[in-house]
């Protein structure tokens, strides 16, 4: 039974799709209709499609978009021939992907298309980023990335948003990874990864041109149970400069609340860069952030407080995780000797799980100070939230109490 089990792993499926998916829209003025392709692979001889969906036995399907263009309302959508992980050239593909695969690395650029200032890495597990990191170089950011969670990251996909050279690759051929996404590979690199049999190392061409997509929308579809669909623009968070974020302040009972502290400017650089990687995240979200580098992450909860204790409880973890690591090569968990164990405890302790100065990024509100308390506590300086709820003074109220500055977006940031 056991081997039975694993074959699923290891199964083609065979899927029924049609070659080509039309979508209309209709209204008095006429009819739009987008067109799609679908996608193939050429593997060992085969034209292949995905290799299953989200579980194995699950059919699935890659559409490319390649004929139409849809405008809604004063949003154009992207148009065909502009493709990123639908368009990717397969390097090495061991096990051609399947839909985690593909979507895992289309959430990796839904993040880095607004970090294209930097080197920068995001390492993706189940749709949700377990490091996301920015670096002077790209090993550098790699790295970071790679030790923000050192335990998720095994078996992830990797994203880079510059060529990758060969000591990014020698990185990251050191460890397991599922899938590589780059825009460019240099003379060498993929020579170093294809050691990694089973990695799929996806070259996309148009990532060269990422930053243009902080700036395009598509249409999000989501299929119900009954095959209903619901039909959304996609989001795209507007705050991405300081100048665009609002001051935290508001008005309760006729009396005016104000954070008493504007940020400095290396606050307002994490400040920024957590909201990018809030993108992102599934929501109901709150991850910390520190020189570039995320900290501790929570996502998909379903309460503010016990999201924000559990990015918390996290960043000790993963704080302890790679300390164990650069020090004695091996995970938190896997140290035999107790006096080592204790010795990086205290230093965990000590330093708040690396939150000593941290930014506390929440994709929406804070609806009680209960749950901004959880980050001040452990030496958060910097808060950057939605605002906007009924209590936003008692938010203030906390951080003035505590010498913390925060900011609103003016804007939620929910991704379900």
């Amino acid at each position: 039974m056991p081997d039975d089990l694993k074959k699923a792993y290891h199964t083609i499926v065979d899927d029924h799709f049609p070659a080509r998916m039309e979508i209309s829209f209709v209204d008095p003025r006429g009819r739009t209709t987008l067109v799609y392709e679908k996608v193939m692979w050429d593997v060992e001889g085969e034209r292949r499609g995905l290799r299953y969906g989200e579980n194995p036995g699950q059919e699935a399907a890659l559409y490319r978009l390649v004929n139409g263009n849809l405008v809604l309302g004063e949003v154009t959508t992207i148009a065909p021939g502009r493709g990123l992980v639908a368009d990717a050239e397969l390097l090495q593909f061991g096990k051609h992907p399947g839909k985690i695969n593909l979507t895992d690395a289309d959430n990796a650029l839904n993040i880095l298309r607004y970090l294209t200032e930097r080197p920068a890495a995001a390492i993706m597990k189940h749709n949700n980023p377990s490091g996301v990191a920015l670096g002077d170089t790209l090993v550098e950011a790699y790295l970071k990335a790679d030790l923000a969670d050192h335990v998720a990251a095994f078996g992830g996909c990797i994203a880079l948003n510059r060529a990758v050279d060969r000591a990014t690759a020698e990185a990251i051929a050191e460890r397991y990874a599922e899938v590589v996404v780059a825009p460019e590979f240099e003379e060498g690199a993929v020579g170093v990864l294809a050691a990694r049999k089973n990695l799929r190392i996806m070259k996309i061409n148009n990532m060269k041109r990422l930053a243009e997509y902080a700036h395009e929308r598509v249409v999000d579809f989501k299929s119900l149970i009954d095959g209903s669909v619901i039909a959304q623009v996609s989001f795209q968070p507007s705050a991405r400069r300081k100048e665009d974020l609002l001051p935290a302040e508001t008005t309760y009972k006729g009396k005016q609340y104000k954070v008493n502290r504007q940020p400095t400017e290396k606050e307002f650089v994490d400040l920024l860069f957590g909201w990018m990687v809030e993108a992102g995240v599934s929501s109901n979200s709150v991850i910390y952030v520190k020189e570039g580098v995320t900290v501790g992450i929570g996502t998909g909860e379903q309460d503010r407080v016990g999201v924000a204790e559990i990015a918390r409880d996290k960043a000790y973890r993963k704080l302890a995780d790679r300390l164990a690591f650069e020090r004695h090569k091996v995970n938190f968990s896997a140290l035999a000797d107790d006096a080592v164990r204790e010795a990086i405890t205290a230093e965990v302790c000590e330093r708040k799980g690396g939150l000593l100065g941290a930014a506390m990024v929440s994709d929406a509100f804070f609806p009680f100070r209960d749950g901004i308390d959880v980050g001040l506590k452990e030496g958060v300086t910097a808060v950057i939230q939605a605002g906007g709820s009924i209590n936003d003074y008692q938010s203030i109220e906390a951080c003035n109490e505590f010498g913390a500055t925060m900011v609103f977006t003016g804007q939620r940031s929910f991704k379900h």
